[in-house]
């Protein structure tokens, strides 16, 4: 490791303004922000061969291949979720194989002009880039494919399989039109980063290129390889041998019968004061790599957790709002009056589909967590301070660069990768986008109003739900290329639907994942076009993998769903599937209580004057204010550059992802982060510029291949090993879910006596 610098610096994201000069004909000869200077090499040779017949082999068959294992395994208690970094690193010696084998010999297509060699020439890393987008593809999961589930396993209704179709293709699809309009702020703005694709980049570069080993160091492969099988060595005890060791809160060890310190401790169930997990997986398997989040990102987060998690929580739940001592301190399921799980089907008119109001009334409201209706408070004020910060903050320059564009001067604000891509490349052409749009939006519109209108949602909600999504496509873009954060639609989408078609479920969970996902997935096109970028692949090769690996990924999707659920009897019903049965379906309870919450029940008997929560539309209002005072602060003290710094979404926003994230998840990745972005990026820039992103990409390749191995040798024949307390994957805090109110009883747990 480097020797400390003597003098501390500012990171480069507290120097980083988004400020664009017009500099005449002068040219910036690198990228304005520091990582990607550290990062990214400024070099292209436009006549490497890019689609080639390796391309499309490998591609499509790791996204074939990723597609079905992801989904297959998806159902089961036991969940396997293959990365596509394990077939970027797979597909390599393949590749390098089919170069050193196959015929290099023109082969003509019949009937055509075309012709094609198998072999054109040494693998290169662009066509490993364009593998690498098939396979992401096929590893980014298809969200409504939980439409699927809760129709035909949950509320064990049918549906034509040429809407389950429809639907699942045109939701992946939609976003690509209009990820065309925000290509020019996206991508090509060099302040634009991405910060997740720099890990990409690292690991691309090291397999790729030739490094000399210096004296007494090692070279970036060999760190990599020594890091990849170190991770796959110790993944063993926490994925297979000593689970336990995952999540470890030392409260419960000693306070093993105290309801209020399990709840204060446990990092599953809790605040998880005092607890941590020695595993790769507990610190980035929710959150993703810390090591890829920009410093300042990573304080917000952590103070926004400490704020919610560890003061506005505990005073929340400890003086009995909303009955909260009735409920386990954090959870995600519904409940009645009494602190029982809430029993759906009493309420809900099997014939048509819909609410029973008469039941509803004579049963009970329904009741959250107080974590949990505080989520969803957060939520809504995560959105408005987006909108209200990407204006207040970066609202000038997004009219500069528009206007520049519109004057066909968008050069100005360009850097070297934008240059040389527009140098030596044909853009796609906004049409192709259009075409796209257009054609989605027909067929989303067909899916919907055809098949005896199945899926409940009508032409006009489809119209609402994509200009919902294309409204914050742009600040959320801007907050995910600038901070790696990405808040969601899935919450304002449900309240919005939900106010207007209550009592219908399907309509509910259709329009939240046209216009959740359409959005995602606009960022998901633009985040790879900018990896693309920054190894210059040919925009237009990148389009066409980007729409092949859709449609072929959502066709494997929907086939592997619907062959499960129409085939394994009784399929993610616990209570009917047989012992020991791996097919519970543990990733789809939280999207069926949403659609109980927002789609059967409706916002208004949740949160408007109707329900349990009607203070938490006040959310609205607080962040879309929020930002205001930041942004006053940093007008009045232009020298204080920290101030910049507190990006109010992401902090307000920082435990939107629990649950399913637990506090434990937020401890490790936190601690990991700072040690890492912020002590070691300023004491050993050298070794953090080296090392750091590919440290990240070799941890995750480790557990990846290792929990591989572990399914297919011993976990999928059942094969569990010496039975004792360290297997299972817990804290060991039971009580921590228990309620805390008088009189309520629970299974497991002691009753409180008044």
């Amino acid at each position: 490791m480097a020797e400390p610098q003597g003098d501390i610096q500012l990171m480069p994201w507290e120097a980083q303004t988004l400020k664009i000069e017009d500099k005449g004909d002068e040219e910036v000869n690198d990228c304005p922000i520091e990582e990607v200077r550290l990062t990214v090499p400024i070099t292209d040779d436009p006549t490497e061969p890019v689609m080639t017949f390796r391309t499309w082999v490998l591609g499509v068959s790791t996204c074939v291949i990723l597609s079905f294992v992801n989904q297959f395994f998806g159902y089961r208690s036991n969940q396997l979720s293959i990365s596509s970094v394990s077939a970027q690193i797979v597909t390599l010696p393949i590749g390098r194989f089919m170069a050193a084998t196959l015929p290099e010999k023109q082969i003509k297509v019949p009937l055509t002009k075309w012709s094609f060699s198998m072999n054109p020439g040494p693998f290169n890393l662009k066509e490993h880039v364009l593998i690498t987008m098939f396979a992401n593809a096929g590893a980014g999961g298809v969200y409504a494919v939980g439409i699927l589930t809760i129709v035909k396993a949950f509320y064990k209704r049918s549906l034509h399989p040429g809407a389950g179709y429809l639907l699942v293709q045109t939701t992946q699809l939609l976003g690509y039109g209009w990820a065309g309009l925000f290509r020019k702020y996206l991508v090509d703005s060099p302040y634009m980063w991405w910060p997740s694709n720099l890990v990409q980049v690292s690991l691309f570069r090291t397999l790729h290129e030739n490094e000399k080993r210096s004296k007494g160091g090692v070279t970036r492969l060999q760190f990599f390889l020594i890091v990849f099988v170190s991770s796959f060595a110790y993944y063993l005890v926490p994925g297979y041998l000593f689970q336990s060791i995952s999540y470890i809160s030392i409260v419960c060890y000693i306070w093993k019968s105290s309801i209020t310190a399990q709840q204060i401790g446990s990092g599953v169930r809790g605040l998880g004061l005092g607890s941590f997990g020695l595993d790769w997986g507990t610190v980035a398997g929710f959150l993703g790599s810390p090591l890829a989040t920009p410093g300042f990102a990573i304080i917000n987060i952590l103070v926004g957790f400490v704020l919610i998690v560890y003061v506005m929580l505990p005073i929340a739940y400890y003086t009995n709002a909303y009955d909260a001592k009735k409920f386990p301190i954090i959870s995600s399921h519904t409940f009645d009056s009494t602190g029982q799980s809430y029993n759906i089907t009493r309420i809900l008119n099997q014939k048509t589909f819909s609410i029973d109001l008469a039941e509803y009334e004579g049963y009970s409201k329904i009741y959250l967590s107080v974590f949990f209706s505080f989520t969803y408070g957060i939520s809504f004020a995560t959105l408005t301070a987006a909108v209200s910060h990407v204006v207040l903050f970066h609202g000038k320059t997004i009219w500069q660069m528009w206007s520049k564009t519109r004057a066909a001067s968008g050069d100005q604000f360009g850097d070297v990768h934008t240059r040389l891509m527009k140098k030596n490349y044909k853009i796609v052409p906004q049409w192709w986008f259009h075409l796209t749009l257009v054609l989605v939006v027909a067929l989303s519109i067909f899916a919907c109003e055809g098949f005896n209108n199945q899926l409940q949602l009508t032409w006009w909600g489809v119209l609402l739900c994509c200009a919902i999504a294309l409204f914050f496509t742009l600040p959320i873009g801007i907050i995910t290329a600038t901070t790696n954060q990405q808040p969601g639609l899935n919450v304002i989408t449900e309240m919005i639907i939900g106010y207007m078609t209550p009592g219908k479920p399907l309509a509910n969970v259709v329009f939240k994942t046209y216009g959740y996902i359409s959005m995602t997935q606009a960022l998901t096109f633009l985040s790879d076009f900018k990896l693309g970028h920054y190894m210059k692949v040919p925009p237009r090769s990148m389009f066409l993998v980007q729409l092949v690996g859709t449609l072929i990924a959502s066709t494997v999707y929907f086939a592997t769903a619907w062959w499960l659920l129409t085939t394994v009897d009784y399929i993610c019903d616990t209570a009917l599937l047989p012992e020991g049965s791996p097919w519970t379906c543990p990733g789809d309870d939280v999207f069926y209580n949403a659609s109980i919450i927002w789609g059967v029940v409706g916002p208004l008997r949740m949160f408007g004057k109707l329900g349990v929560y009607p203070e938490m539309n006040w959310f609205f209002l607080a962040g879309l204010l929020a930002p205001v005072p930041v942004w006053f602060l940093s007008r009045k003290f232009p020298n204080q550059k920290w101030i910049k710094l507190i990006h109010m979404p992401i902090l307000i926003g920082a435990t939107g992802n629990m649950p399913p994230t637990r506090a434990v998840n937020y401890v490790m990745w936190g601690a990991v982060g700072v040690f890492f972005n912020i002590y070691i990026y300023r004491r050993y820039k050298q070794w953090w510029a080296k090392h750091t992103y590919i440290l990240s990409a070799a941890l995750d390749a480790g557990v990846a291949f290792m929990a591989i191995l572990l399914f297919f040798a011993v976990q999928s024949k059942d094969i569990i090993g010496v039975g004792w307390w360290g297997l299972d994957q817990d804290d060991h805090c039971p009580l921590a879910s228990c309620p805390t109110a008088p009189g309520v009883k629970i299974e497991g747990c002691p009753t409180i006596q008044g």
